[in-house]
């Protein structure tokens, strides 16, 4: 069967910061290779890509993440039909009832919330809302019509491309549950990482002008800086499963490359203003398996006084790239790369070279001729 994979490979240089926290405060980290890395959660860089959607994606196409399901519903359902405002928490919570979903109130007297986080599309909810809307007013009363209207097959279908990319598992039914279509590695650096401590204070601004010395405020912020490698993969036929529609798949690929590329997690944003564009992008395009790179730096790169990390880099995932395609008969369908300044220049010979736009209209084109039209 012919399959098409994307494969996203990025190296991004990112300055004094703090852009994913562990439990007590400190930049993640993770031992590769023997030495310690720096490290970006998989999951920070998913809602990163996710908040960037709401950018380039209509309202209707994406989806709400949230155990306050009932509360979400009661107003999409209030919305339709104001009469029903003093119902709606209690239609809500008998839509979720007869789908299989449990709802409880976490303290008494507060809204029921489901016991895990539930992510449904935009669509979805409206669905389920006209359903309940309808259930409210049947002669047969809300239980009946709303088995009637089948509101579990109403949960799964129309899936909003945050859904179809990243999935969803729905504890209490199985049948629910969305196989992601998209998979974002942890982001390492190339380079072994020491935290680094900030200390910092604050004056009281109505005390300067005082004898009163010292600061109104003390503390320390730890961080690192350092050189990138991620990844990315997007297997395109899953997500037309879990879409339905050529168009609306093409539509997701493009969202998500260009979200994945340019996104980046807040963490400590304010106090390091830290937000770069990567150094290079490299695509592929294949029809076997995602491939990661990061073998390539497995012996981690050094400092460097003359060439420079992002050089090393991009020298060390140009050779890796090459010897792994030629040792496992991969070729690639296409490629294509994004570059900045002579520092990436071996990876020229990877890919055809293109700006952010070209990459994305390279990629939308080359998917709609892969995909089969739904019959």
């Amino acid at each position: 069967m012919t399959r098409t994979i994307l494969d996203i490979h990025v190296l991004q240089t990112v300055p004094p910061s703090n852009l994913n926290r562990d439990d007590t405060g400190s930049p993640k980290t993770a031992i590769y290779g023997g030495a310690r890395r720096a490290r970006v959660s998989s999951q920070a860089w998913k809602r990163a890509t996710r908040k960037a959607f709401e950018d380039l994606l209509d309202p209707s196409e994406l989806g709400v993440r949230t155990k306050q399901v009932v509360d979400v519903l009661a107003q999409r359902i209030t919305a339709r039909d104001a009469g029903l405002a003093e119902r709606a928490e209690e239609l809500a919570k008998e839509t979720f009832k007869a789908i299989g979903i449990k709802t409880s109130a976490p303290r008494k007297g507060e809204t029921e919330e489901s016991g895990y986080l539930l992510f449904l599309s935009a669509r979805q909810l409206d669905n389920l809302a006209e359903a309940a809307v309808a259930a409210a007013h049947s002669p047969q009363g809300v239980a009946a019509e709303l088995k009637a209207r089948d509101v579990k097959a109403l949960a799964d279908r129309e899936h909003s491309v945050d859904v179809a990319l990243f999935g969803r598992m729905v504890a209490d039914v199985a049948d629910l549950n969305v196989d992601a279509a998209a998979q974002i590695a942890h982001a390492i650096s190339v380079h072994p990482v020491e935290n680094e401590y900030d200390y910092y204070t604050a004056v009281d601004d109505r005390k300067q002008d005082q004898e009163e010395t010292g600061a109104g405020m003390i503390g320390t912020v730890e961080f690192n800086s350092a050189t990138l490698y991620r990844y990315a993969t997007v297997d395109v036929d899953r997500l037309q499963d879990n879409l339905g529609d050529p168009l609306a798949t093409r539509r997701a690929v493009e969202a998500f490359v260009r979200a994945f590329v340019t996104s980046m997690p807040t963490g400590k944003q304010n106090t390091f203003a830290n937000r770069t564009l990567p150094d290079a992008v490299l695509v592929k395009l294949r029809e076997t398996q995602p491939i990661n790179f990061v073998g390539a730096f497995e012996e981690a790169v050094g400092a460097y006084d003359t060439t420079g990390r992002v050089q090393e880099a991009a020298t060390r995932l140009a050779e890796y790239a090459r010897e792994v395609e030629h040792a496992y008969d991969e070729r690639a369908l296409a490629s294509w790369l994004i570059r900045v300044g002579d520092r990436t220049k071996a990876l020229a010979e990877l890919g055809e070279e293109v700006t952010l736009d070209g990459l994305i209209n390279a990629i939308g084109t080359q998917v709609s001729a892969r995909l089969v039209p739904a019959s």
